[in-house]
């Protein structure tokens, strides 16, 4: 594992956090994962995917989004179910795993989904939050989904509240405090493109790249 490193990017709705990790991703040359852990751990697991969607950066409910009946409709083919019902705990640690593998094998950046705490013991990682102000947030939502404001500022609280709650629901650290990251900067300041420069300078010289 020595020569390989990851990179973990935590990140407000709207901040532009996905993209600048896909841009440091295609910059550093390695692996970029997102939306994409879903689908593996849905493979994995052999659960399906619509399981880790509900879950997906939520705090454990108890069982996932409360019951809902997971039977064998439910399981793709060739699945074992242990029960009728998981929970989001149960989940995280199938996603976590996951995570874990892809560390070992390769160099990745991952997005979210408390990956920082997951490789907290990975003797090469660099784990950045991108923030922005609300203004730049609301602006971006408006642009890429066509909501008007308000509808932008609901999203942007609901899912700040629900990243913020999964991540110290798993991680025991406080979502967005600078204390909990190695880097924490505002892609407003900078813009896109020049925070990814600045982050990719970071990385490089945290890790020696």
């Amino acid at each position: 594992m020595e020569d390989k490193f990851v990179v973990n990017i935590g990140r407000q709705l709207g901040s532009g956090g996905r993209e600048i990790g896909e841009k440091l991703a295609i910059r550093l040359g390695i692996s970029f994962y997102d939306k994409e852990l879903i689908t593996l751990a849905s493979e994995e697991s052999g659960l399906c995917s619509e399981f880790f969607e509900r879950a997906d950066e939520r705090p454990s409910q108890g069982f996932v989004g409360g019951w809902f009946g997971m039977r064998f409709p439910f399981i793709t083919d060739g699945a074992m179910p242990a029960s009728n019902c998981l929970s989001n705990d149960s989940l995280f640690k199938v996603q976590s795993d996951v995570i874990r593998r892809l560390a070992e094998k390769k160099s990745c950046l991952f997005v979210g989904r408390c990956a920082d705490y997951i490789l907290r013991e990975h003797p090469r990682c660099a784990n950045i939050f991108i923030s922005s102000t609300r203004e730049d947030r609301i602006a971006r939502l408006c642009r890429i989904h066509g909501f008007g404001e308000q509808e932008a500022e609901a999203m942007m609280v609901k899912a700040d509240k629900k990243r913020s709650e999964y991540y110290n629901y798993y991680s025991y650290k406080t979502w967005g405090a600078a204390a909990s990251y190695h880097l924490c900067i505002d892609s407003s300041v900078l813009g896109i493109d020049g925070t990814v420069d600045f982050v990719e300078e970071f990385v490089r010289k945290k890790l020696s790249l």
